[in-house]
């Protein structure tokens, strides 16, 4: 259950590990949350999405039908259409936190990342993309350095609230009529310092640091 006052997908966020980026929960903070996930039937399979702000506001949610090829690249589909209804609903500078069930898209996403901020533009580990996903993959790479900064969560399938959407789309389609919404989460609270936050005696992690008075990517 999601606390008071908090986005369901915030808390999952903060209770999942973020591959390749060991950073404690209370630097998990967000603006907008994105959960997606999809589905390779024979038959026919689909595309899911949540997106939220921090203060637990619907920005959309998305079921389409699909025919991937593959798992693997449903799953790329996936987060390429989530980004991408992010990307017309959200400022450029906005912190972004994405949720997946897939180990090795969210490894992608946190490496691409984490290589923005080296010298050399060079990620910690290697990146392998499927081949059939290779469109898809250039598109989430465009809208991954479009953001102020972004982090992917690995989480369970059965924890995902895209999976049905991706799974049984048929049953979903009267989301299609919920109007487009351009949604900014609320400031956060004046009245004083947020709990999960770093006291000032805290130092933050290396990659959040100011280095060189340069803004650290994440």
């Amino acid at each position: 259950m999601a606390a008071h006052g908090r986005s369901a997908l915030r808390d999952l966020f903060d209770e999942s590990p973020t591959p390749h980026i060991a950073h404690p929960p209370r630097t998990h903070h967000r603006d907008f949350y994105v959960a997606t996930d999809g589905s390779f039937r024979e038959s026919g399979g689909g595309l899911g999405a949540v997106i939220e702000t921090r203060d637990g506001t619907r920005v959309a949610r998305i079921a389409t039908m699909d025919t991937p090829p593959d798992n693997n690249v449903a799953e790329y589909r996936a987060l390429h259409l989530g980004l991408d209804v992010l990307a017309a609903r959200a400022p450029r500078d906005a912190s972004v936190g994405v949720l997946i069930d897939h180990d090795a898209l969210a490894s992608n996403v946190n490496n691409t990342i984490l290589a923005t901020s080296h010298p050399d533009g060079k990620p910690p580990r290697p990146i392998s993309i499927p081949a059939a996903t290779r469109y898809h993959w250039r598109g989430i790479q465009a809208r991954l350095t479009g953001f102020g900064a972004v982090r992917a969560a690995r989480i369970d399938s059965d924890q995902n609230p895209a999976h049905p959407l991706a799974n049984t789309p048929g049953q979903y389609q009267h989301l299609s009529h919920e109007p487009a919404r351009c949604v900014l989460p609320d400031p956060p609270q004046s009245s004083g310092p947020d709990p999960g936050d770093p006291t000032p005696s805290e130092f933050p992690p290396p990659s959040r640091a100011d280095r060189n008075n340069k803004q650290a990517s994440d």
